[in-house]
């Protein structure tokens, strides 16, 4: 009998993950090489990242978002249910070329929340059935193949799919985020150069990498499921 530890601690599960677990720690050491380079490389303009947030605000027309500082280290993020743009003490209080890229990425997100766009509408769409099915599709897999109900364990796998479905749509959101942001620090002229656009290239490119991770991840995770169910069927 499938006992529940031996959905997740056998050869097979982690013949599944391996290259995941690979590409996850290869994105995670991009990103903190290209932030730790390029944080240290200052920008010409003498802008920090919450003085160059206030200006592509403005020129942008967002009157109705608001700045705010969040604790930690990378942990910038655009709010769209408050209308706020919050920043690091790194990236808020930054000179370099870092921080420009990421508070100008994350205003890109703000951006495509005034136009509504159709693919960050769609992952908010999303969160409420991901959060769920998160939790109960590896549940209803695991009771599905325990008592050998194979309508409960495919129901789980359907479920469980949103995961993937959400890593998939949160890609153009974030590659277009980083494409606006390249355009706004060009055009208004706080990134001056080819070697500090290279810089932001970088920072963002490694970014980017996280969550093509992210969807290698649960697409390989929802695989392993699915070995499983259909492997149990036959």
């Amino acid at each position: 009998m499938l006992s529940p530890f031996g959905l997740f601690y056998n050869p097979t599960y982690l013949l599944f993950m391996l290259p995941a677990i690979l590409l996850m720690l290869a994105a995670q050491w991009y990103v903190r090489s290209a932030y730790a380079k390029w944080s240290r490389v200052p920008a010409r303009s003498g802008f920090t990242g919450a003085q160059a947030a206030q200006r592509l605000m403005q020129s942008a027309g967002l009157y109705d978002v608001q700045l705010e500082g969040v604790p930690g280290n990378m942990t910038d993020h655009y709010d769209p249910r408050n209308k706020v743009l919050r920043l690091s003490p790194g990236v808020a209080r930054g000179q370099s070329v870092a921080a420009l890229a990421i508070a100008a990425h994350e205003l890109g997100h703000a951006m495509q929340d005034k136009e509504g766009y159709l693919p960050l509408r769609l992952r908010g769409a999303l969160v409420p059935a991901v959060n769920i099915g998160s939790y109960l599709g590896w549940i209803f897999i695991l009771i599905g193949l325990l008592i050998n109900a194979t309508g409960l364990a495919m129901l789980g796998l359907i479920i469980f799919s949103g995961g993937a479905v959400f890593a998939l749509a949160t890609l153009p959101v974030e590659f277009n985020a980083s494409a606006r942001a390249k355009r706004l620090l060009v055009n208004s002229g706080l990134i001056r150069g080819e070697d500090e656009l290279r810089g932001v290239n970088a920072v963002l490119n490694a970014a980017a990498l996280t969550y093509v991770a992210a969807l290698v991840t649960a697409v390989l995770q929802l695989l392993y499921y699915a070995s499983l169910v259909f492997g149990r069927r036959r």
